[in-house]
């Protein structure tokens, strides 16, 4: 059987090696890496959000993240290198600093009384996100997994990245400044495996088998290195049109329903995510969740719907949230309903309910500023 061929070849680009990455840690629950707000989730340290955060950046990229970090807490600047599979260290001493200033918004109120309060700042002693003053964002950063890329130049990421609700990294061993020195897993349990995007990006990062039959490593061992080549070197306009002209390829030989039709599926909505198009990235893992639902594939399922989930949580229309999340929330309860995974963790069903009632509020409130607009 003849491979899937194109008309023309590329040769990848180089992969650009970004600088130290500026990370300043302000409290207990507030951070920022290279300017984007990062904020601690509930129960969860700051310096893990801030690793998870750094993780997820070299997973993007391909390659490992170093970061200079300033804990205002500890009084030192740490710098520090990650790496996609999780592992991390620090790649020099722990320099110690003066405390430096509390940003404005931070510090307490001066003279007799002390400033006016501002609209929707963050107030003495609350978890902080940046060093930019708090203004009224549409939602809590914490439901935003945004994904970043990198060009062969510069960087170029898709809407603001924050915490995310992705698997964390492992917890590591700690100096007295808080920051790991070594990757050293915390607990000896067995971590649970990749699902949705994650378990993509660990294949396109991966040097194991592309495809997960007989007839497609005939047919699409070519095209899918081509892909992950474009995905690992930042080109994500040339992955996406290489990933949409093997799966119409690969549908005309193999049949919409084979499971290496589905598996490129799962990879187009990874790189429709990846490309700034979260709507699209999450119809088509809801689509492919509704068909391995219909075959009892329950953990395959249910990866494709925490894929689904984090493209939702990128989309900020409240409209097309409220839209997309009725279908997720639907087929996810259904599936909860049933033996597999998505029933053995109800928490992040119960949080993506939450994230409902959220935009439910945000649309009536541009609908009352519509209706205030037009009067």
């Amino acid at each position: 059987m003849a491979r899937l061929s194109f008309e023309k070849k590329r040769v990848p680009g180089p992969v650009a090696h970004p600088a130290a990455v500026p990370v300043r840690v302000y409290g207990a629950g507030g951070a920022s890496v290279g300017g984007a707000a990062v904020v601690a989730a509930p129960g969860e340290e700051i310096q893990q959000a801030v690793l998870n955060h750094l993780q997820r950046l070299a997973i993007s990229l391909g390659t490992p993240i170093r970061a200079t970090i300033q804990d205002d807490r500890a009084g030192c600047v740490v710098p520090l290198e990650v790496s996609a599979d999780g592992s991390s260290r620090v790649t020099g001493k722990a320099v110690r600093v003066a405390q430096p200033e509390a940003p404005e918004f931070l510090r307490p109120p001066r003279g007799e009384f002390g400033p006016a309060p501002v609209m929707g700042a963050a107030v003495p002693g609350s978890a902080v996100a940046s060093a930019a003053p708090v203004v009224d964002v549409p939602e809590p950063a914490v439901d935003v997994p945004a994904p970043v890329v990198i060009a062969p130049a510069p960087v170029v990421s898709a809407p603001r990245p924050l915490t995310a609700a992705s698997a964390p990294a492992p917890r590591l061993s700690e100096t007295t400044t808080g920051w790991p020195t070594e990757s050293v897993p915390a607990t000896t349990a067995t971590p649970t495996p990749p699902r949705g995007f994650d378990a993509v990006a660990e294949e396109v990062l991966g040097d194991g088998p592309l495809t997960e039959t007989v007839e497609g490593a005939e047919l699409l061992t070519e095209p899918m290195t081509r892909i992950n080549e474009a995905v690992r070197a930042g080109r994500i306009e040339d992955a996406a049109e290489l990933v949409e002209r093997t799966v119409e390829e690969a549908v005309t030989v193999l049949g919409a329903d084979h499971a290496e039709v589905l598996h490129l599926r799962e990879l187009a909505a990874y790189i429709a995510y990846l490309a700034g198009e979260p709507v699209r990235a999450c119809r088509l893992s809801l689509d492919l969740a509704r068909l391995r639902r219909t075959a009892r594939d329950a953990d395959a399922a249910y990866g494709n719907v925490q894929s689904a989930s984090t493209a939702w949580r990128a989309v900020r229309d409240p409209e097309e949230g409220l839209r997309l999340g009725r279908d997720l929330i639907d087929l996810w309860t259904d599936l909860a309903a049933e033996p597999g995974p998505a029933a053995d963790d109800p928490r992040p069903l119960e949080s993506a309910r939450a994230r409902m009632l959220r935009l439910t509020d945000r649309a009536s409130r541009a609908d009352r500023t519509a209706e205030h607009g037009a009067a």
